[in-house]
């Protein structure tokens, strides 16, 4: 069974289990009958519209990161894509690029992106947050002064199992794109590999 055709299965079966599929499927077809496969295509393809294509760049361009660590590859989490989801949907409006915790209260790993246009892809965000490296100094633990590193060590931070991350356009034709990483990386004191 070719990758993309188990992806899209295991997608599909969680879209099923989805409540919000369910109650969809039951207002669009007869009650007491099992609705056709356009009525889920529609349905599925109005929840998630090319989130299996979005969801594997995101994972495969964190796991190229990763590699380079010799850190384990992240596993995609439908409960972590599904709460990125309504953190991007809450974002779509503004594009606002706010974290979803409350400044110090981070239950998960976060990392945001916004970028200008329509165009930008999963690719770019983690492209830009891993490009951080070249501002992390591993002796020391630190960031060059003035910089930002912290995107880059949750990428790569080596407890960091499963990740679900999501991309929308908003209102204002620019892009937010948000990852959450479980279990969170970046503890003071702790080296992210």
């Amino acid at each position: 069974m070719k990758p993309i055709f188990q992806l899209s299965l295991i997608l599909l079966c969680s879209l099923a289990r989805d409540t919000s599929l369910v109650l969809a499927a039951s207002d669009s077809v007869p009650h007491g009958k099992m609705p056709d496969n356009g009525t889920i295509f529609n349905i599925s393809k109005q929840l998630c519209s090319g989130c299996i294509a979005e969801s594997v760049e995101f994972l495969f361009t964190h796991n190229l990161a990763r590699a380079a660590k010799w850190e384990p590859l992240l596993f995609w989490d439908f409960q972590l894509q599904k709460y990125a989801r309504w953190w991007a949907g809450q974002r779509k409006a503004d594009c606002e690029l706010r974290h979803s915790f409350p400044e110090g209260d981070f239950k998960l790993g976060e990392n945001i992106f916004w970028g200008s246009g329509s165009t930008w892809r999963p690719s770019d965000a983690v492209s830009a947050w891993a490009d951080e490296e070249k501002y992390y100094d591993y002796d020391t633990n630190s960031c060059e002064e003035g910089q930002m590193c912290g995107h880059y060590t949750q990428i790569v931070w080596k407890n960091t199992r499963r990740i679900g991350c999501a991309r929308v356009v908003c209102d204002t034709g620019d892009v937010f794109m948000t990852c959450n990483y479980d279990p969170p990386g970046n503890y003071i004191g702790e080296r992210p590999y």
